[in-house]
This record gives C-alpha cells, sequence and structure tokens, in this order.
C-alpha cells in the first residue's frame, strides 16, 4: 500500500436510520457535529434515511407509498398558479 493517502482519522460512529430508530456502530471517517450515547459511551453520529434493517430487499417487505395524496397536495398547492 502506498504511504500517505489513507485517512488517519478512522474512529468508531454510530450510524442510525430515522426511518425504524436502529443504531449500529462501525468505523468510519464521516465528519459530524452530532453526538449519541451508546451503552454508556458517547459517539459521533451519522443519520441514515434507509439502512440494511428498513430496507425493502434486505426485509423482503414492500412499502406502499401514498402517491395520490402527494399528487392531489402538489395539485392543490400550485392551483394558484394556473392562469
Amino acid at each position: 500500500m502506498k504511504k500517505g493517502i489513507h485517512p488517519e482519522n478512522y474512529r468508531m460512529v454510530a450510524f442510525k436510520d430515522m426511518s425504524n430508530n436502529d443504531v449500529f456502530l462501525t468505523r468510519s471517517t464521516a465528519a459530524t457535529k452530532e453526538t449519541l450515547d451508546v451503552d454508556g459511551v458517547e459517539y459521533p453520529l451519522i443519520k441514515l434515511e434507509i439502512s440494511r434493517t428498513s430496507h425493502p430487499f434486505y426485509t423482503g417487505k414492500s412499502k406502499l407509498v401514498d402517491t395520490a395524496g402527494r399528487i392531489d397536495k402538489f395539485k392543490t398547492k400550485y392551483a394558484k398558479f394556473k392562469k
């Protein structure tokens, strides 16, 4: 391996899946200002929208998305711009 090309600031980081509040620890160099207390130890916190515990591919469950409701909200919101 070449010297001096890899980051030196690896540390334990808590990753939190915001959709189901699952937390897992791993080493990372990702920068963050937030922290989370896990088992009495404070770790830097990275928030995720989706992870292996909530992704339909890994869980085998699919989520039903209310697209009709979102489309109706969009149309009513921008209906005032119609001429």
